[in-house]
């Protein structure tokens, strides 16, 4: 227990360097933007005396490390700046984002994950027969992949020419329309997850079939316990240990690739919110939607790393 807390302890710590260290690393490659910041909250419009105001006002004529340190402040106050003339919130815009963003990755890894646990046990007990020949081109085909092509295929199959999908329009609610809601998430999830399956399939089969062959299966199945029940109970737990590092690891794909999904499919989330920063030229906006992307796949691969530790019992003694 006390290794366990430890390790978990030493994750924790970690969490706010790495934000600190990622803040520092956006803030500083925005500040190579050629955009003038109150050029574009203003208007190209605005007098001179207007411009130097909200330069003024914003700490924009501070050094650089002055200006990051305010950034820093109101990241830590919950608050990321405005844009545009209105004066818009980022954080208003984030929060009606992200959670679209969050929702195609969760059910794009659900995808994934069913998919690549199904495939990844038949090929590893049916090892070197035809099921698993056939399921190791399928995980190579889903590798290489594009989910942006395989998007365009999904559009193209069943909203032009089936039209059984949507593929634009609003997303609802998922309590109001369920139905509609998967009918307008299902594709670009599918999109989303199916290369991850296939990286995940290949990886299951190899843990599956190193966990077949150890001792402690043979003598099961000699006492007597059927084969079903040692997989299922045994070694279908111990094989998904190196799996769900994989995972962790592939989220961070997850998350970049449902930024362009949404955009092909016209989403509201990440994705189309940074788009419309840099077609608008809000680099407030730009900048507030990689901060927040950057921490929540730091915050998901911590909780991964923490769940590897509670499943895996030998890392404890470490």
């Amino acid at each position: 227990m006390n290794n366990l807390l430890r390790l978990v302890g030493n994750r924790l710590i970690a969490l706010p360097i790495m934000v600190l260290g990622v803040t520092f690393l956006v803030f500083f490659i925005m500040s190579f933007s050629p955009i003038d910041p109150a050029y574009s909250a203003l208007g190209e419009s605005a007098s001179p005396e207007a411009l130097a105001a909200y330069r003024e006002q914003h700490g924009l004529n501070q050094p650089w490390i002055v200006q990051y340190g305010l950034f820093l402040g109101g990241l830590l106050q919950g608050d990321l700046g405005t844009y545009g003339a209105a004066g818009n919130s980022v954080l208003d815009r984030v929060a009606e984002a992200l959670p679209v963003t969050l929702q195609l990755t969760f059910i794009g890894l659900i995808i994934a994950v069913v998919i690549s646990v199904v495939l990844g046990i038949i090929s590893a007990v049916y090892r070197d027969q035809w099921p698993d020949q056939v399921i190791r081109v399928f995980s190579i085909l889903c590798i290489a992949t594009p989910s942006f092509w395989l998007a365009v295929l999904l559009i193209l199959l069943f909203s032009s020419t089936l039209h059984l999908l949507p593929a634009s329009g609003d997303l609802p609610n998922f309590f109001d329309d369920p139905g509609g809601y998967m009918a307008r998430i299902i594709m670009p999830a599918f999109a989303l997850g199916i290369p991850v399956a296939g990286t995940l399939t290949r990886v299951i089969r190899t843990s599956m079939v190193e966990e077949l062959d150890k001792d402690y299966v043979r003598t099961a199945i000699g006492a007597g316990i059927p084969r079903r029940t040692v997989i299922a109970r045994n070694v279908l737990r111990n094989a998904l240990i190196t799996p769900v590092t994989v995972l962790g690891l592939r989220i961070g794909y997850l998350i970049g690739g449902a930024v362009v999904i949404e955009v092909i499919f016209n989403l509201p989330g990440m994705g189309m919110t940074i788009l419309q920063g840099v077609q608008g030229n809000y680099p407030t906006l730009v900048q507030g939607v990689t901060v927040t992307v950057a921490v929540t796949f730091i915050v998901i691969n911590i909780i991964v790393d923490m769940l590897y530790i509670l499943i895996n019992p030998r890392i404890r003694t470490v």
